[in-house]
């Protein structure tokens, strides 16, 4: 594991040494800034004066051709060098920072330009498209129970997103010692959450929330934190020998563990043989119940057809006892209609021989019925009290003899 941060520096270097800097850093030290040698100089300005002389030359001595051509020349060969110290080459994945009499102008992206006036430069490369790695083993962070853990390693990726605003506000060397200082806080306030105990859950633990407090700090100086883990985390010797004890009383355990699962499934298939065997006792009593039971099927399919046929022949009495029952009931009904019809017709007869001696009583009664009997007063008289009382003296009598007549009076019996 490392034991000493990562250093951030940046670095004095020429155009051509500017590559091997910002991707492999110097004598193990990141270098994502490199402030490159200004190679323009005034050489340019000699050839310029030598062509004017030579100029001159032409114009007031005899070698006029010789020197004219030289003046020309030099003033090209004057102007190639200019044109070649113009130049500035900006890598790939790399920003300059462009000043002008000391005071940032701009930025210059990837590609080539052209400084042509001496006061214009390039202050700094830097390294904006790469995520710097960055290692940070912190020492003697304590637990919440206030016991120092013996080292926590914090890795984080940063990327300088504002060259200007980090060469200008910070720089590489002070940046290194904000950054240290501000990782050395945050894992310091999270070891501060964990107990002891549970210090090695930091192994891989999200860590979202100290990255975002690490750009909150670290935003402001053109940096923005792309990512960050806890790989490691020590214990002090003492909490190691408790672990390992732990891990030995563990593994113990794990043995006892095991030797019980064996005997478990030992156990288990001796069971289930007990299991199979009483299965197969069981088939073979069911086998023997089946059989039982298809027996008693055929001895009760067998009463109940006995039965049926039993019910059948009492069907069968009972239908033919009723359907005699029935004729006769039948026969006894036509004899009662046959007498009805006789008894019908000697009624008619013995109508006609009522009616006919009621016919010869009523003549036998009107030859023995008494007669009237007429008494004839004189016409014109009233009846009088003695004769009214004679005759009704004599009325019994008469009705015992049966005829007498009396006038104006007609009594009967």
């Amino acid at each position: 594991m490392t034991r000493e941060f990562s250093k951030i520096k940046e670095s004095l270097a020429s155009w051509g040494e500017i590559r091997q800097l910002l991707r492999g850093g110097e004598q193990g030290q990141l270098v994502p800034v490199v402030i490159p040698k200004d190679r323009r100089g005034f050489a340019w300005m000699s050839l310029v004066f030598l062509a004017l002389y030579f100029a001159g030359m032409a114009a007031l001595t005899d070698f006029t051709i010789i020197a004219a051509l030289l003046a020309l020349a030099l003033l090209l060969l004057a102007a190639v060098t200019m044109w070649r110290k113009a130049i500035i080459e900006i890598e790939e994945g790399t920003t300059g920072v462009r000043s002008r009499w000391g005071a940032i102008t701009g930025t210059l992206p990837p590609g080539r330009h052209y400084l042509w006036l001496p006061w214009d430069r390039v202050d700094a490369v830097v390294d904006t498209s790469t995520e710097i790695p960055y290692s940070a083993p912190i020492v003697a962070c304590p637990t919440a129970e206030n016991v120092p853990l013996k080292s926590i390693e914090f890795f984080l990726k940063f990327r300088i997103v504002d060259p200007v605003a980090f060469v200008r506000t910070i720089g590489a060397g002070n940046f290194d010692l904000v950054l240290s200082s501000a990782v050395q806080d945050a894992i310091r306030q999270r070891s501060r959450r964990v107990n002891t105990e549970r210090a090695y859950d930091l192994r891989g633990s999200d860590v979202g929330d100290m990255q975002e407090a690490l750009n909150r700090q670290l935003g402001r100086y053109g940096v923005r934190i792309t990512g960050a883990n806890i790989p490691d985390v020590q214990l002090p010797d003492q909490y190691q020998q408790h672990l390992a004890t732990r891990e030995k009383v563990a593994k113990e355990l794990s043995a006892y563990e095991r030797e019980w699962e064996l005997t478990r499934k030992r156990r288990i298939d001796t069971l289930l043989m007990e299991i199979e065997r009483s299965k197969k006792t069981r088939d073979a009593r069911v086998v023997e119940v089946k059989a039982a039971h298809n027996n008693a099927r055929k001895n009760v399919a067998r009463m109940l057809e006995e039965q049926e046929t039993e019910a059948q022949r009492v069907t069968w009495e009972i239908e033919a006892r009723g359907r005699a029952d029935l004729t006769s009931a039948e026969n006894e009904a036509k004899a009662l209609r046959r007498l009805a019809e006789s008894y019908r017709d000697n009624r008619a007869v013995l109508q006609y021989e009522l009616a006919r001696k009621r016919l010869d009583v009523g003549a036998k009664l009107a030859e023995n019925a008494p007669q009237a009997l007429v008494v004839r007063t004189q016409q014109g008289q009233a009846d009088s009290a003695l004769s009214t009382l004679i005759l009704a003296q004599l009325l019994p009598r008469i009705s015992g003899t049966g005829t007498g007549q009396v006038n104006g009076h007609t009594p009967s019996a």
